[in-house]
């Protein structure tokens, strides 16, 4: 009960949905299937890497057939046992279980994700209600649950290690929260709400995909492109060509409201298109429309909260995590979004003072702000963004940067590597040794967009490290940044160097995972502290030792003059109130959709969402959402329904944690070795605001994060 999470969740009992694959306690539970599916072993590469070359659509049904069908075996075993409940027969007999699935949903998840395809796409939608049943199947079963509570119950007598009791609680926990005590009736109605569920939250995910390459900005000239690059241009007209619209321009949009071409488009009315075709999407009809899906998710999860015994879904989502409550989520997003739209309006006064002077004739829009607020930027600090990308070529950012504040911190190094096959030509391989020359992790990078990739930036495991089965890890980031031409450099905006830090932090809490089992391995924490660990793994981007290690110039070699960095550093607050009030916009959105009980659940969700926001005090016309409803897959795909919030929770552990480190003498390595010893290697393996005073000797406090967002004194 370990495996990935890839938007495959739902319902009916195995047994009445699929009974070939409802395994008596008697049933085999050898692997069987064809000896050419390379999922009828592990992996026989380094670390149980997965073998990708080797790997094809067709093997991946059948792969899961029989991983359900053995873990299903597997599962009846342990319930059926007829010897009294022990840790060992029963929960670790379960951590041990379901290893084939376990492979396949890893792999299938990567390519759901990076590098999917119309079979991929098919597979998922089918699969999601059997996955679910199958999961229900296992969490409802009367058996299991009565041999867990039994040990539960005697917990304190069983004189177990900190990390076998915390996984007995944690067990019990996941189990009560699964629907465990309901009754038989209830449980049917459970297993039906996860169906459903399941089927949807697929729904919205391919539904959002493709509804991006759909709603793509389509111009008839290189004149209404003006502003960008030629090389962009020409990118756009090779676009075109390729969807078959020879002569126009097409720019894709990405997953978020704002688009990468609202800074340098200098036509207004094309600046109006872009960002008109991302707010649209998803609630401009058509079969890609995302409004009665999210009409349906939505109640479907406040009747299970209800079923479950919770007033509505963020109530019961939040009580499992370091927030607990709707109460303390509320309170935190109401505190910041007063101070966050006054530094908003302050900006955009600064904005429409640009437009005047330059005789603009016109009142500041949506539009607008990235275009003018980096001419505001070039005003204060004499530098505007575009200054910045010559210096920060891909490969130094991840080698001279991301990898040499590694060194300095945990005296990590890394070798890339050839032998290993990948999905793709553009995922680079590296083995990662530690700071006593043994190898750590084999970390992958796949830093590019596709049209068969998600949008954002994510990591994940393709092997967890735990010491119960043996495993080291094999971590994995994924960016989305655009591919130039051939022969030409990659250079990162200055928020995309942020990311790639970001990211590789997630990799650090998974490669430096040091865990007996796998359900607490890296980065299976509560889901407001997962992005802790990454927010403080982006304060290195700017140190000045590692910002001066990689920032040069991608053609001379020359490093960022030394004016431009202390502008760069200066300019750190620049644009706070829109950064801080797009956020919490997506986070008040989805706190208001899953604060809602069954019969509340309203008919029109661009009405409702304009009224959340309305309601909530961030209605700021010129800073819409960073996600809107339709495509906040976060929440409504994803796993952080509910929990969108959790950025900031995290970035206040994260803003107090730079605080320490500066006050303890900055990029160290015995810094650096005790943020990994009292906390990135332990995993999910203790209540994680314990693990965090811990570490820091005292709770967080909030003002280093509202100083860092400029938002004292608003």
């Amino acid at each position: 009960m370990n495996r990935p999470h890839i938007m495959l969740v739902a319902a009916a009992s195995v047994a009445a949905a699929f009974p070939a694959w409802a395994a008596p306690a008697s049933a085999d539970r050898t692997v069987q299937l064809e000896a050419s599916n390379p999922f009828a072993q592990e992996s026989s590469l380094q670390y149980g890497y997965p073998a990708w070359d080797k790997i094809r659509n067709e093997h991946f049904a059948p792969a899961f057939a029989e991983g359900m069908r053995i873990e299903a075996a597997e599962v009846e075993a342990i319930a059926n046992n007829k010897a009294a409940p022990t840790f060992d027969n029963t929960i670790v007999a379960m951590e041990r279980s379901g290893r084939l699935l376990d492979r396949v949903s890893t792999v299938f998840g990567t390519l759901s994700g990076s590098y999917t395809n119309d079979a991929i796409i098919a597979l998922q939608k089918e699969l999601s209600p059997k996955l679910a049943a199958h999961n229900d199947a296992i969490r409802l079963n009367p058996k299991l649950y009565q041999r867990i509570k039994t040990l539960y119950d005697k917990r304190k007598q069983l004189k177990l290690d900190p990390e076998s009791a915390y996984l007995l609680e944690r067990y019990h926990t996941d189990f009560v929260r699964a629907g465990a005590k309901l009754s038989e009736a209830d449980k049917a109605k459970l297993r039906d709400y996860n169906s459903q569920l399941a089927a949807l939250q697929t729904q919205f995910a391919q539904n959002v995909l493709k509804e991006a390459n759909a709603s793509a900005l389509v111009v008839d000239s290189r004149d209404e492109l003006a502003g960008m690059s030629e090389k962009a241009i020409d990118a756009a007209a090779a676009e075109a060509r390729k969807r078959g619209l020879d002569g126009k321009f097409v720019v894709p949009v990405v997953n978020t409201t704002q688009q990468a071409g609202l800074s340098v488009l200098s036509k207004r009315a094309t600046r109006e298109k872009l960002l008109a075709a991302s707010m649209a999407r998803g609630s401009r009809g058509g079969e890609f429309d995302n409004r009665e899906v999210v009409l349906k998710i939505a109640k479907l999860r406040a009747e299970r909260a209800r079923l479950l015994g919770y007033p509505n879904h963020a109530a019961y989502n939040l009580e499992d995590q370091t927030a607990k409550t709707t109460e303390a989520v509320n309170k935190l997003l109401a505190e910041f979004a007063k101070p966050a739209v006054n530094n908003a309006r302050k900006e955009a006064a600064e904005i429409q003072k640009v437009i005047d002077a330059e005789n603009g004739g016109f009142q500041a829009a949506a539009h607008d702000w990235a275009y003018y607020s980096d001419k505001v930027r070039a005003q204060r600090y004499a530098f505007d963004a575009g200054q910045l990308r010559p210096y920060f070529e891909l490969n130094r950012v991840l080698v001279d940067g991301v990898f040499f504040a590694a060194n300095k911190e945990f005296g990590l190094s890394f070798k890339e590597r050839k032998d290993l096959p990948t999905y793709n030509e553009d995922v680079r391989v590296f083995d990662v040794f530690d700071a006593d020359g043994k190898q750590l992790a084999i970390f992958t990078f796949d830093p590019y967009a596709r049209p068969n990739k998600r949008g954002g930036a994510w990591a994940n495991a393709w092997v967890g490290q735990n010491k119960l089965l043996g495993k080291k890890p094999v971590i994995a980031n994924n960016l989305n940044v655009a591919k130039p031409a051939a022969g030409e450099p990659t250079l990162l905006t200055y928020d995309e160097v942020r990311t790639t830090f970001h990211e590789f932090g997630h990799a650090l809490h998974g490669m430096f995972s040091n865990v007996q089992y796998p359900r607490f391995s890296g980065s299976r924490v509560p889901r407001d502290y997962v992005e802790f660990p990454s927010q403080v793994n982006e304060m290195w981007m700017a140190w000045p030792e590692v910002l001066a290690n990689y920032a040069k110039h991608y053609q001379t070699g020359e490093p960022m003059p030394k004016e431009l960095l202390e502008k760069v550093q200066a300019s750190q607050q620049f644009n706070e109130g829109f950064r801080t009030t797009e956020y919490l916009a997506a986070s008040l959105l989805d706190q208001a959709w899953h604060q809602l009980s069954p019969d509340q659940i309203p008919t029109d969700v661009l009405a409702f969402e304009a009224e959340a926001l309305k309601k909530a005090g961030v209605d700021f016309a010129l800073v819409p959402p960073r996600y809107r409803t339709t495509y906040f897959s976060h929440v409504f795909s994803g796993g952080y329904s509910a929990g969108y919030y959790g950025y900031l929770w995290a970035e206040k552990l994260d803003a107090d944690t730079v605080n320490w480190f500066k006050e303890n003498g900055g990029l160290t390595r015995k810094n650096g070795d005790h943020f990994r010893k009292m906390l990135l290697s332990r995993g999910g393996t203790m209540d994680a605001m314990q693990m965090y005073r811990n570490f820091r000797g005292k709770d967080a406090v909030i003002e280093p994060l509202l100083e860092r967002r400029g938002l004292t004194g608003n």
